[in-house]
């Protein structure tokens, strides 16, 4: 029994294992996943006609048998001369300005395909593919926009500082379309020959509005935006470069020449200011000098003031001393007089006399021969007579009648 179970395993399993492989036959065959990656968008036509876009990233079901074309969300117009790895790699654009020269512009255009299912599947059934979309139609777009942007203006307005309006004249054609151009006739002086020249130049057609009249953009119709747009160089033909070459050398010798002429300037007023600050200078220090002495003067005369003031301060003083002695002198002699007058000078008298009697006493006392004479011999012999005694007597009786002294008390 065994042997029977075991023999039916294997043959059911045998039919398991074929049938398994017939079905992963079928559905690598007719493949009905399909896997959109990150920054594209897959277009699915089905077997029945019908169409849809799956802009999601990740796996998704289709119909066995449909038909998937991918576009990256993304292209890339770029006109270098070499290969960046864009979508499109072309030469560099030949451009011609207004003045009929000509240069190389290298540009880098990024486009946003639609979002919307229903425009990018009307791009689709356009272009079927995204090298159509890129090569017929978004290429020749952006090398019309550079062109077209290059007529408004010449060689030397875009090297003279025209880089930006270029750049936005071509950024605003490719977002809204295509400019319509007339042409006007334009005198103007040339720069380097100083020449007078007659030129047409494009201008910018106006509606009645005084809006922009453009060609309509394919890229509105099909939804298509633009991310963003640059130029990045304009390389100017041989000519233009001389002429450029010529107007910078002109320029500098122009600048320098200026710049020599405002040195120039700078310094004849740094000299003449130099020489008002020093007349200042030599003014203030005589105006220092003046009013140095005329202070010192007015000092001196001061001080003399002062000194004159003290010496009639001084002789007042000397006055009033002179006059106060002379007041005391008189007060004095007054004094004395009215005294003398009162007692006949008794004082003075009485201090003279005394005086002389202390002279002849003490010239008495100081007497050293013999008051007496030792042999006497006279005619009297009466035994009178002492000659040094009788001559005090007379000098003292001399003396109080030279004084005229009334030595008598007076009585009441």
């Amino acid at each position: 029994m065994i042997k029977g179970i075991k023999g039916k395993f294997n043959g059911n399993s045998i039919i398991y294992g074929i049938g398994a492989l017939f079905l992963l036959l079928f559905l690598w065959t007719v493949n009905p996943f399909g896997y959109n990656d990150l920054g594209y968008r897959e277009v699915v036509e089905t077997p029945f006609g019908q169409k849809y876009v799956v802009f999601t990233n990740g796996m998704y079901w289709k119909v066995p048998g449909s038909k998937v074309g991918t576009y990256p969300n993304v292209i890339t117009i770029s006109h270098r001369g070499s290969n960046t790895g864009s979508t499109v790699n072309g030469k560099q654009i030949l451009i011609r300005f207004n003045d009929a020269t000509e240069a190389y512009a290298q540009t880098v255009v990024r486009f946003r395909l639609p979002d919307k299912e229903k425009d990018m599947l009307t791009l689709h059934s356009e272009y079927v593919n995204k090298e159509y979309i890129a090569l017929k139609g978004l290429q020749p777009y952006t090398i019309e926009c550079i062109k077209n942007s290059a007529q408004l203006m010449d060689s030397e307005q875009h090297y003279s500082g025209g880089r930006a309006q270029l750049s936005q004249f071509f950024q605003d054609q490719l977002e809204d379309g295509l400019y319509l151009l007339d042409v006007q006739e334009r005198v103007y002086r040339d720069s380097m020959t100083n020449e007078v020249k007659r030129i047409y130049e494009s201008i910018i057609r106006m509606n009645n509005e005084g809006g922009k009249v453009r060609k309509e953009s394919d890229l509105k119709r099909f939804g298509i935006t633009v991310a963003s747009a640059t130029i990045e160089n304009v390389d100017y033909e041989s000519q233009v470069d001389e002429k450029l070459k010529k107007k910078i050398e002109a320029s500098t010798r122009e600048a320098v020449s200026k710049q020599n002429l405002v040195t120039a300037q700078q310094e004849a007023m740094t000299a003449e200011a130099e020489g008002r600050r020093r007349l200042v200078e030599i003014e203030y220090e005589e105006m220092q000098r003046q009013t140095q002495a005329v202070v010192q003067a007015e000092t001196q005369v001061r001080l003399a003031l002062k000194d004159k003031e003290k010496q009639q301060i001084a002789m007042e003083a000397s006055k009033l001393e002179a006059a106060k002695i002379i007041a005391l002198a008189e007060a004095e002699a007054y004094s004395k007089q009215k005294i003398m007058a009162a007692d006949g000078a008794l004082e003075k008298k009485l201090k003279t006399y005394e005086e002389v009697q202390r002279m002849w006493a003490t010239a008495f006392q100081n007497y050293q021969g013999a008051l007496v004479p030792t042999f006497q011999t006279g005619t009297n012999g009466n035994g009178k007579g002492n000659a040094g005694l009788d001559f005090m007597e007379i000098m003292g009786a001399k003396a109080a009648m030279d004084l005229n002294m009334n030595m008598n008390v007076q009585k009441e």
